[in-house]
């Protein structure tokens, strides 16, 4: 359905969506872009309603908040890139407006304080490799095709994707796929560390989601410490982000899940975590 979950009786919660599905299952939330017409292609519309949705989901009633997210497509493609239709007409102004767009909701979801999980089902060019790139990792259909084709159109990547592409696989195979333009396979995206894993295409969603389950149920601030200090670390000397980690930790001391969660296993039992 479009826009969130309801539960009958209650008011709807969050925006009214056209090309934005989300559906939650506990603390675990299923973001579906929908515009399987063009293929999932990003406009101000579906850049403007991606965003919207997750910032409805970093803002829940207490005790409702999501702990892990899965982002994924509608139909054949993730996201086939971005709409070449509306961008063909663009000046320097209107595509400078579209880029910050773009790269407003890729830091939306790359520091968001649950980890998202991108599982591409298709097509994921130019804008949708470059969302797929602001999730914390990705696993990708049998068949999916990925790249940053933006050369071939006499542009570059303009939603992150010069940057993060790099940063996940290295200066030498970011270079060689952004000069080409060339797509590849999901199998040569999981030999250069592009994707986590491949699943046959009827099982991904599913797979994404298990793994969002799994991640659900571990101590949340935890989960979300180890985010901040991965990304935050990441530009750091070793120095400066291992004193950033030490930080972090000793801060989880604090919690009362980290009390549970140490009480839990000397005791041999399962944890319940609140996120307090």
């Amino acid at each position: 359905m479009n826009g969130q979950e309801q539960q009958p009786g209650n008011p709807p919660r969050g925006p009214v969506l056209q090309f934005v599905a989300v559906e939650r299952a506990g603390h675990v939330a299923t973001v579906t872009i929908q515009r399987p017409d063009k293929l999932n292609a990003l406009n101000p519309a579906v850049i403007g309603e991606l965003t919207a949705a997750f910032r409805e989901l970093l803002a829940p009633a207490e005790g409702d908040e999501v702990r892990a997210a899965v982002l994924t497509g509608a139909g054949k493609a993730f996201v086939a890139g971005a709409d070449i239709a509306e961008m063909a007409s663009m000046n320097s102004i209107a595509a400078k407006r579209f880029a910050e767009a773009g790269h407003r909701l890729a830091e939306l979801i790359e520091t968001a304080p649950f980890p998202v999980i991108a599982a591409v089902n298709g097509f994921a060019l130019g804008g949708g490799c470059e969302l797929a790139l602001a999730c914390d990792f990705i696993y990708a259909a049998e068949g999916a095709k990925l790249g940053q084709p933006e050369v071939n159109l006499g542009v570059i990547p303009g939603f992150g994707g010069t940057q993060r592409l790099l940063r996940r696989v290295g200066p030498g195979r970011a270079r060689e796929l952004i000069y080409s333009g060339d797509m590849i396979t999901a199998e040569q995206a999981l030999s250069f560390g592009l994707v986590n894993a491949i699943f046959p295409a009827s099982e991904l969603v599913a797979r994404a989601r298990e793994a969002a389950l799994k991640i659900a149920s571990r101590g949340p601030l935890a989960v979300a410490a180890a985010k901040r200090v991965l990304l935050r670390g990441e530009n750091l000397d070793l120095t400066a982000a291992n004193e950033l980690e030490a930080q972090a930790f000793a801060a989880l001391f604090g919690s009362e899940d980290q009390k549970n969660g140490m009480k839990a296993f000397l005791a041999k039992s399962q944890a319940t975590f609140t996120g307090k």
